[in-house]
């Protein structure tokens, strides 16, 4: 799938969106992905999945044990990855503020596992999320995301493989130009 054909799922699903947003990760943006929304169609989720599974090293898929997701934007695209890997799908949650395994998710002593995200922007939950899954004994071998948001600068501190590679400006509060600081924020995503 090439980057226009990604963006044409986005598109047609009415889940790249303009106005002024405050991202989960404190940052301002003029753009938003609602990945929600492109993977509200199980149809779509699934191609979206089996590309990214074929963006990733022959060699990296084959070690793969286990698919992580950090909750709430990465369950989706997980499962399906997971799907598409033929290996377990699990997520993380943060019910008290820190990334936990719960629901009865537990890693094997040692999994190989891939942490699935939807969307990339400084690389903060899927740093915390790869610190859960080490707690639990996982060995996080890659991960792997939808959308970098980050222009090449987030460092999971290990490979990193988006789907595609989306420029997006984002601005922190001091630095916003006129034309956003002169609207309010809208925080679309899931966390408050």
């Amino acid at each position: 799938m090439t980057e226009d054909e990604v963006l044409a799922e986005f598109r047609a699903s009415q889940a790249l969106l303009e106005g002024h947003f405050l991202l989960s990760s404190g940052r301002h943006s003029a753009h938003y992905l609602q990945c929600a929304r492109v993977l509200m169609h199980p149809d779509r989720a699934g191609r979206l999945a089996i590309a990214l599974a074929n963006k990733l090293p022959r060699e990296l898929r084959k070690e793969i044990d286990k698919v992580v997701s950090p909750a709430m934007g990465g369950i989706i695209i997980g499962h399906e990855l997971g799907r598409a890997l033929a290996v377990e799908a699990m997520f993380v949650e943060r019910p008290t503020g820190t990334f936990e395994f719960r629901r009865g998710f537990a890693l094997d002593e040692g999994d190989r596992v891939l942490l699935v995200e939807d969307v990339v922007t400084t690389g903060k939950s899927s740093r915390e999320a790869i610190d859960a899954i080490r707690e639990a004994g996982g060995h996080v071998v890659a991960a792997a995301a939808l959308v970098d948001r980050s222009g090449g600068e987030a460092d999971l501190g290990v490979p990193f493989h988006p789907l595609i590679e989306i420029s997006f400006p984002t601005y922190a509060e001091d630095e916003l130009p006129p034309e956003l600081a002169s609207s309010p924020a809208i925080k679309p995503g899931s966390r408050a």
